[in-house]
């Protein structure tokens, strides 16, 4: 039977005033340009639509492998690619033609996405077939209603089996399969939960697999706060186990701005834990922006940063 973890209490007014903190840190010119990099490469492109088609998802998929098809004609240096691209399990194949070779990565959602309501069996074939088709990340979201109804084990027993999956078809495939378990914050209510709902998905998944805020079609989605709290989480497990888990906030992250005071917040409370600063969570490996919007702002402000002016929103192509 799965044992559930004691979850801490958490001060809200103290952890709004924390992560508040993060959004007055100054960088400097050249670290800036740094740490735009750095998040081009922790982007997770997305298209959840009901009019995905193949010709969308390659679009995407031409987008993450090349953010800026100008950069080294205009900057004298390529630019990264992003980490992943996330679909829905009937375009995986799409997906994962396009970006085979790359180093872009190919997630799907499964589980019931977005509810997270359906029987365990079709979670479960749901999942497969995402993996299967040649995803190597499955973004699960776990059922909100038995949370919030006090079903702590249900969850945690889910999330397992689920994992488990990931870990058997990982076998079976001879390759690595990730997990993202995402919480859906937005309708988690208090940060005591969100910080429940973290050590729960911890607790039952591997090193290397990701906690994450939002499906994106719930507001809030990502805030400061609530990702501080999973930030804690996250840390608190790697001081008492030596585990590494992933996080990902995912929803209302649209600027540069907004990615440097994330990136600052990873840093100052994810290191030094077992290594100096900066931070060994600041790798797509074990960080991701859930943010397909971001990345023309990421590229915009770096151009400025280059070129000494913004250029036009027309210069970087939608996908």
């Amino acid at each position: 039977m799965t044992t559930l973890p004691n979850s801490p209490t958490v001060d809200t007014i103290a952890a709004k005033q924390r992560a508040q903190s993060f959004t007055t840190r100054s960088i400097k010119k050249e670290s800036k340009a740094a740490a735009l990099r750095l998040a081009i490469s922790m982007t997770d492109l997305t298209t959840l639509e009901g009019k995905d088609s193949p010709e969308k998802v390659r679009s995407l998929c031409r987008k993450a492998i090349h953010p800026y098809d100008r950069d080294e004609s205009e900057l004298g240096e390529r630019l990264p690619h992003v980490a992943a691209v996330c679909v829905y399990p009937n375009l995986v194949e799409v997906a994962a033609e396009a970006l085979a070779g790359s180093g872009v990565h190919v997630a799907s959602v499964a589980t019931g996405f977005p509810s997270g309501q359906y029987p365990l069996a079709v979670r479960l074939r749901d999942a497969r077939q995402a993996i299967e088709s040649g995803a190597d990340e499955v973004d699960m979201v776990i059922n909100r209603g038995a949370f919030l109804a006090g079903r702590y084990r249900e969850v945690a027993e889910e999330i397992r089996e689920v994992a488990d999956l990931c870990q058997a078809c990982s076998n079976e495939l001879n390759r690595p399969v990730h997990l993202k378990v995402i919480l859906e914050t937005g309708e988690l209510e208090t940060l005591d939960n969100v910080r429940r709902a973290s050590d729960i998905a911890i607790a039952s998944i591997r090193d290397g697999d990701f906690i994450k805020t939002s499906t994106g079609k719930i507001q809030p989605a990502a805030t400061m706060p609530v990702t501080l709290v999973m930030l804690e989480a996250v840390r608190d497990e790697f001081l008492r186990s030596g585990r590494r888990i992933g996080i990902k906030p995912a929803g209302g992250i649209k600027t540069a701005k907004q990615a440097w005071h994330y990136l600052c917040m990873v840093n100052e409370t994810l290191s030094p834990l077992d290594a100096p600063s900066p931070s060994p969570w600041l790798h797509a490996d074990l960080f991701r922006f859930g943010a397909s919007s971001l990345l023309n702002d990421l590229l915009r402000t770096f151009v400025k940063i280059r070129r000494g002016s913004y250029p036009a929103d027309d210069e970087f192509a939608d996908a």
